[in-house]
């Protein structure tokens, strides 16, 4: 996290002045790396980069340990792959999130005041997107009264799951009719408008209402309690009043160059495979379809007899205490912690598996075949990798009309984007993962993680009417979407 805290300061700085000997002292002792007079042109770069590389390390840190992508290796203690949470396990993650969330609403702020309308719909985009992971990680959670503190407000009241999705989905309605396209926003932008192109408003549009889409799947149960079936087709049935993603191209994601301040969220590439071992599901998942980004994302497993390769093989994750390994596991390849790199933030690949899943349920018109083809193919492309000839004929990856082929293929896709995986896992129950006989809590994957430390002691009163109204501060409490 230090890191990060480094990065984010130098954001903040606008420029260095020129060293000269006529400078005053007043100006020798002028503070100017901080921002006097804030825009929202000069919150939006820094925001962006720090939430991006905290969704890297969310999806490094708990996600691959949680959906078997690795393990701690050698390691038969307690840890996250086993399912062993505690309110530590969600800590970092609330109090970063809750620490950038304030800084988009004084954008928001900022913007209202100004009448930019860009970053209005920008601030509310990215509120949704951090406040939708966010409820998806605890459930019910400070949200209409948090980020108040200059108005009084030291002690926010939980907002209902239900409540916040309303308010956030409403939200994203009224950032896509706010949106001035062809356009180009005043300030950086580290997602569509580096180069401050002005295809880059149209993207955060389409940015937007694909995470519209993102938030109603994640609800379909509650179709009826919800509008939802209705809001879906009023989006995918108007492609020109709600534009979605058409390409790769226009995924959300941010380049990390490795040039200062762009620089990977691991400071060093080899924290990201030391004590490592990648998960045997997700490596013979990948093995099974012949993916060809292997060598891309793991090394090669070692006979430790006498260390020769041995191709593509991970460690059973949650293995039985006392187990031998005859073999060195496959560890990450640590290219992926190096720069240059993309973060991915709501990948074109999901939003071809969202509506692949829409039309097997027959919620939308369109051939669930040829979606579920197309985030196969975008997938293994949005990784610089060539989908193989003739990749489909494999009936491990062909089309089979089931969801769980549709939600093992995204599993794949959404590798390093958060916690996705592990929200799409508590709504659908897939892919199914193997239990090797070490897991926790009943071998019960854990649908909420335990609020953190701070609420409890600084909001105590609100924190135990949540609890209270969950029935339980409990790991195994489902979110209200899933109920």
């Amino acid at each position: 996290m230090k890191n990060i805290w480094i990065k984010a300061v130098a954001f903040c700085v606008i420029s260095l002045a020129a060293p000269s000997c006529s400078r005053s002292f007043e100006e020798i002792n002028t503070d100017t790396s901080k921002i006097i007079e804030p825009t929202p042109a000069s919150l939006l770069a820094p925001i962006q980069y720090n939430m991006a590389s905290n969704a890297y390390l969310r999806a490094n840190d708990f996600t691959f340990d949680i959906m078997q992508i690795a393990i701690d290796f050698p390691g038969e203690g307690n840890n996250i792959s086993r399912y062993y949470v505690t309110e530590s396990t969600g800590n970092s993650y609330w109090n970063t999130s809750y620490k950038w969330l304030m800084q988009i609403k004084q954008m928001q702020d900022l913007a209202v005041q100004q009448n930019n309308k860009n970053y209005q719909a920008i601030s509310m985009v990215m509120n949704a997107w951090l406040y939708s992971n966010l409820t998806d990680t605890f459930g019910d959670i400070p949200f209409s009264e948090a980020s108040r503190v200059e108005e009084g407000i030291t002690q926010p009241k939980f907002d209902k799951q239900k409540d916040i999705y309303v308010k956030l989905l409403d939200d994203l309605k009224t950032a896509n009719a706010l949106f001035v396209i062809n356009t180009t926003l005043a300030g950086q932008d580290l997602f569509y408008n580096a180069n401050n192109d002005v295809n880059g408003i149209t993207y955060w549009k389409k940015f937007c209402n694909t995470l519209s889409l993102r938030l109603l799947t994640r609800i379909l149960k509650k179709n009826g309690e919800i509008d939802v079936y209705a809001r879906i087709q009023e989006i995918v049935n108007n492609p020109t009043v709600y534009p979605i993603f058409q390409s790769n191209a226009e995924s959300a994601l941010m380049n990390v160059t490795g040039v200062a301040p762009m620089l990977p969220p691991l400071a060093r590439p080899q924290d990201f495979t030391s004590y490592r071992a990648v998960g045997e599901f997700f490596v013979n998942t990948l093995n099974d379809n012949k993916d060809p980004r292997m060598a891309q994302f793991f090394t090669q497993a070692k006979n430790l007899s006498n260390n020769q390769n041995i191709g593509y093989k991970g460690a059973p994750v949650a293995y039985m205490n006392g187990t031998t390994f005859t073999y060195q596991p496959s560890n990450f390849n640590q290219n992926l912690a190096k720069a240059p790199l993309k973060v991915l933030i709501l990948p074109y690949a999901e939003l071809q598996f969202i509506l692949s899943e829409l039309a097997f349920r027959g919620i939308i018109t369109g051939n669930a075949q040829t979606y579920y083809e197309n985030g196969v193919k975008a997938a293994i492309e949005q990784w610089g990798a060539v989908v193989p000839a003739n990749y489909f004929a494999n009936p491990k990856v062909a089309y089979d009309g089931t969801l769980e082929t549709i939600m093992l293929q995204k599993y794949v896709a959404l590798f390093f984007v958060d916690q996705q995986q592990w929200f799409e896992h508590k709504r659908t129950g897939y892919p199914v993962l193997p239990n090797n006989g070490g897991l926790l809590n009943d071998g019960k994957m854990p649908q909420r993680l335990l609020y953190p430390t701070q609420p409890k002691i600084l909001n105590s009163a609100n924190y135990n009417a949540a609890v209270q109204s969950l029935g339980g501060d409990n790991i195994n409490v489902k979110d209200w979407w899933n109920q």
